[in-house]
Parts: C-alpha cells; sequence; structure tokens
C-alpha cells in the first residue's frame, strides 16, 4: 500500500501487530457486512486501539491514530449471523484528519501507510530474550497452543520484539507505544529491559 486511501475500521480493546494473528466473532451488522466486502473484493480493513467507548458503540468513541491493517485468512460460520474470523496483522498505518462514521455505525478513515520493519538480525546482547522466545513457542507447543503464525523468524529482530509484546501483560498504551516505534531494534530493546527486569532473562 503507498499513498493514501480510504478503509473501514474495527476499533477493538486490543493493539494488532504486523504478523500477528486476530481471531475475531462477528455478529455485528456492520462488520458482517464488512467482512462479505471484504472477501468479495479481496480488501484489507484497519484495526485500531480503542481508547474510550465500547467495541460495539458509536458515540462516545475515540481510538489510537495509528493502527495496522488486517487481511483475512479464514471465515467459518458458526449459525446466523455469527462468524467467526482469522485475520493476520499486515502494515501499520497513521489515520489522516478525522475518522466518520456512516450511518450503519461503521467507521471510515484516510490513511497513509506507515514504513514496515526493515530486518534487522538481533543485537548479540537481546540474544537471551530471542532464546527465551524460542521456549515460549516450544513450551506453548507441548500444550498444544499455536499463537503465533509460521514461518517463526527469530533471526528478525521486529518479529521477536512483536511476539513479545503480543504475549507480554502490560497496558494497551505501552503495546500502542511498542507498535508505533520505528525501530524494530528499539522495540527489542525495550522488551529486553522489561524481560530483565522481571527476572525473564538475564
Amino acid at each position: 500500500m503507498s499513498g493514501s486511501s480510504t478503509v473501514a475500521l474495527f476499533p477493538l480493546r486490543s493493539v494488532l501487530f504486523p504478523g500477528a494473528l486476530l481471531q475475531l466473532k462477528v455478529f455485528e451488522a456492520r462488520y458482517l457486512d464488512l467482512v462479505g466486502r471484504c472477501l468479495r473484493e479481496q480488501a484489507r480493513f484497519g484495526v485500531v486501539c480503542l481508547a474510550e467507548g465500547r467495541e460495539s458503540g458509536r458515540d462516545g468513541v475515540r481510538f489510537e491514530t495509528e493502527g495496522t491493517m488486517a487481511d483475512i485468512e479464514e471465515v467459518d460460520a458458526e449459525g446466523t449471523n455469527l462468524l467467526r474470523v482469522r485475520c493476520r496483522g499486515a502494515e501499520r498505518f497513521q489515520i489522516i484528519g478525522a475518522a466518520r462514521v456512516q450511518p450503519d455505525g461503521l467507521w471510515l478513515a484516510d490513511i497513509e501507510a506507515l514504513a514496515a520493519d526493515e530486518t534487522q538480525t538481533p543485537e548479540p546482547a537481546l540474544f537471551a530474550t530471542v532464546q527465551a522466545l524460542q521456549q515460549v513457542i516450544a513450551s506453548l507447543r507441548e500444550q498444544g497452543n499455536a499463537p503465533f503464525a509460521e514461518p517463526f523468524q527469530l533471526d528478525d529482530a521486529g518479529w521477536v520484539a512483536n511476539r513479545w509484546c503480543e504475549i507480554l501483560p502490560i497496558s494497551l498504551a505501552a503495546k500502542q507505544k511498542l507498535m508505533t516505534l520505528p525501530d524494530p531494534q528499539a522495540r527489542l530493546r525495550l522488551v529486553h529491559e522489561y524481560l530483565k527486569g522481571k527476572g525473564v532473562v538475564g
């Protein structure tokens, strides 16, 4: 995606990172229509973190101005007007101007794409954090969980940082700041310092 474009927004009480898996339960008419349109047109929608208001609301809603595009990978119907949708985070974006709401309650915004992370090998001082993530992945697999999309990219600082950011018990505001940080090595350093402070890595 280059230049500016208009996209539909899906405000959530979560922060979507590039490369992350996102499971949605969709039942509102505005989002059922959005999913149908995205499937027909092979289009994406934007996920933004909800700062104020309810996910199902339209009044008193305030969301972050930077978010992540979502690609729909799989849709399963569960009964009437209920879809389970699996998405994957794509590139980050910045909202230009004010978002606007349609009569059906769907939010639209003009956006510009933000630069993707440069692929960088994690600094040697951060290898312990890389190894710790590898252990987490192995442990989750033993429990039958697969929270991360393959292929795993443990030699990529941005990928490692983003996967940690998904699972760390930190505030949404902190996750939002980490997601928008343009330097992947700096993002991984902050994660490393957090894990070091918690005694997870030495």
